[in-house]
């Protein structure tokens, strides 16, 4: 049995029981209807129902990309099969009443009895009970993508109707379920030759509403899977109507690749003109003491950015890991050792930053028992992984060089002049920064601009680490700078002088404007032409924003005074109908955009809500709010400073009874802001 514990405090907090010096009495309790908490009040969920509760905890969401993740739950048991060498073909298709049907011709699913739980097959207990299954050792898989004995487990608990079928020993068993219990007993149904595990789910509209499977989506997952695997052939289906007119996923089609993640990288670069390394830097090798193996392909593009993908047991790792840290570890010394035997000056300054500049690799390793960061898998942080696979790859990239010395020399040259770039860049921004760096210490966290144009500079202020990465990204680096701050800074309305300036956020912001504050405030001294507030679209987000704002209009009123400050607009939702991808600002535009479409499109249209900016990718974040010749930006400005300074008090300052009196005579406006923020 697998218990979740839902805690929930008493009303009333505990007294401390009297005592004296002489004599201790136990404290008495003492309970009413209001107050009274006992055994009762402890909630206790049986079997998959924590999955039911919360199914954020173990697939990310409720969203559209977490309900396509129940594919990949299933999708990588059909892969463990292939990867173990057990099954060589994988079946998938969609249909258009939103069910998915995946099977492989591998062992099948266990059918006997388990010997802990009499009376209940191995498949039932794979099916309905959390944490089981065969890959906590390796017994049955060598490696394999699902470890935590969740995955078929949690799709079967967000699924309003769950199949499985399994060919094995002559026979066809199968079982059917329905959000995570069982509706039949396991048993035969026919005859058969064939092996293998078929399972056909549609998941739970009371879970994922009338979110729909994307056709194109699934397909690109497929070709994927079968990129990884050069031994698997996945046959996909899906009914015709599901396939968009303008889209080129095929409703039938026999995925295969002879040549595996090489068809997929040259798939991936096959617009680039005569790239470095090209057929060349391709390889696979075994891991030391039979943990594994590991398979890459890589190239080099001038004039571009890296383009790089990699996995762990054919489970995608966008966040890399200590597998690309191998990878990235054996290819520079190779690099660099290499540019030793040639005796090339140039290549002395090489880093692993230069050797990477402009690549475009796929990384694939198959190791055992893999750790990864989070349930969904987007980052392999096995402590040993690092060194297996540089270890592995090492002498693979020495002989690759020491056989092709005519690309190898390029190659160094290559990446010698990407040294040089570097440098060059570092010194001519030394160069630009040398007078105001001596004078000042600029922030740490602050990822700033080359140019020291104040026409063209920005300093952006973003709300978070993580979404300050984002941001790091998608910027223009020559003229746009990002400072992160964490969470609500402090209300300069109500604080002193002192406490003010005792603030490491505030102290931060200060330094990197470089203009100084209050009385000292001097505008020929701003290092940034606009400073942008840049939060989530959210209610946090406003009142980070609304903290800022009283910030500069109580310290550096001079950029209000002269149009410097702005408020950047990111969006709250994205809508994708087929290929096509809209971004929306808030609910209000989300409505009217729906209202508008096609009663087909509608139906067809998926939409996600951005949890905050650190949820971004970069180059969407890019796009939709940091790109000049795309963005909107909303300027603070200030009509008149005296109705300003009495409204900044009344809501900001150190008396609550004018906040209060603020709230009385204006409910029918924060009654209709309430609504539209989602209050």
């Amino acid at each position: 049995m697998n218990d979740l514990f839902s805690y929930t405090p008493p009303d009333s907090a505990s007294k401390p029981s009297k005592t004296t010096s002489e004599k201790h009495e136990p404290m008495k309790l003492k309970s009413s209807s209001k107050d009274a908490y006992s055994a009762k009040d402890i909630e206790v969920l049986e079997g998959l129902e924590p999955v039911r509760k919360r199914p954020g905890m173990y697939i990310g969401g409720t969203d559209i990309t977490s309900m396509h993740h129940l594919i990949s739950e299933v999708l990588d048991n059909s892969m463990d099969e292939v990867v173990a060498g057990h099954a060589t073909e994988i079946k998938i298709h969609l249909s258009k009443d939103n069910i998915i049907e995946i099977s492989d011709n591998g062992r099948g699913i266990p059918v006997d009895e388990h010997p802990k739980y009499p009376g209940k097959s191995a498949l039932e207990i794979i099916l309905t009970v959390l944490h089981s299954g065969g890959k906590f050792s390796d017994k049955a898989y060598a490696t394999s993508g699902g470890l935590h004995g969740v995955g078929i487990s949690v799709v079967n608990a967000l699924s309003e109707n769950l199949v499985v079928e399994v060919s094995k020993g002559g026979k066809i068993y199968r079982q059917e379920y329905s959000k995570g219990k069982p509706l039949t007993e396991l048993k035969p149904v026919g005859k058969t030759a064939e092996k293998g595990t078929k399972v056909t789910f549609k998941p739970d509209v009371e879970i994922f509403g009338n979110l729909k499977f994307n056709a194109e989506r699934i397909y690109r997952l497929a070709r994927a899977k079968a990129y990884l695997t050069k031994a698997v052939h996945i046959k996909w289906s899906c009914d015709p109507e599901l396939i968009d007119a303008n889209s080129q996923t095929p409703d039938n089609d026999d995925i295969y690749f002879k040549n595996g993640i090489r068809d997929y990288l040259n798939e991936r670069a096959a617009e680039l003109v005569e790239p470095i390394g090209k057929d060349y830097f391709f390889g696979e090798a075994d891991l030391a003491d039979k943990k594994g193996k590991v398979e890459f392909v890589i190239l080099w593009q001038n004039e571009t950015d890296a383009l790089n993908s990699s996995y762990c047991n054919t489970i995608p790792t966008p966040l890399g890991g200590t597998h690309e840290t191998g990878f990235r570890s054996a290819l520079t010394k190779s690099i660099k050792e290499y540019g030793d035997k040639i005796a090339s000056k140039r290549a002395e300054k090489i880093t692993g930053e230069d050797v990477f500049a402009g690549s475009y690799f796929v990384l694939s390793v198959f190791i055992k028992n893999p750790q990864f960061q989070g349930q969904t898998k987007e980052k392999l942080v096995s402590n040993d992984a690092a060194k297996l696979v540089e270890n592995a790859l090492r002498d693979k990239f020495d002989n690759l060089l020491a056989q092709n010395p005519q690309i190898a020399a390029q190659l160094v040259d290559f990446i010698a002049t990407k040294a040089e770039e570097r440098l060059n860049r570092r010194l001519k921004k030394d160069a630009e920064r040398k007078t105001l760096t001596s004078k000042l210490r600029l922030p740490g966290k602050l990822a700033d601009c080359i140019s020291t144009d104040i026409d063209e500079t920005e300093l952006f202020i973003v709300e978070g680490d993580s979404a300050g990465g984002s941001a790091k990204q998608a910027r223009d680096r020559n003229t746009q700078a990002i400072l992160p701050i964490r969470g609500k800074i402090l209300n300069v309305a109500s604080a002193t002088e002192e406490k003010i300036l005792a603030n490491q956020e505030i102290k931060d912001l200060i330094t990197a404007l470089g203009c100084g504050v209050g009385e000292r405030f001097n505008e020929a001294n701003l290092r940034y032409g606009k400073i942008i507030i840049m939060t989530d679209a959210d209610v946090d987000g406003a009142h980070i924003a609304s903290l800022l704002m009283t910030f500069f209009y109580r310290q550096m009123r001079g950029l209000l005074e002269n149009k410097r400050l702005y408020l950047a607009v990111p969006p709250l939702y994205r809508i994708t109908i087929g290929d096509k991808t809209t971004y929306i600002k808030d609910d209000k535009e989300k409505d009217k955009f729906l209202s508008a479409l096609k009663e087909s499109d509608r139906k067809k249209a998926e939409i996600g809500r951005f949890k905050g900016l650190g949820e971004m990718m970069a180059a969407q974040l890019k796009e939709t709010t940091m790109d000049k010749k795309k963005r909107g930006l909303i300027q603070v400005s200030v009509d008149s400073f005296q109705a300003t300074d009495d409204l900044v008090e009344d809501l900001m300052g150190k008396k609550p009874e004018k906040r209060f009196q603020f709230i009385q005579n204006n409910s029918d406006l924060i009654t209709k802001l309430a609504s539209e923020l989602d209050i």
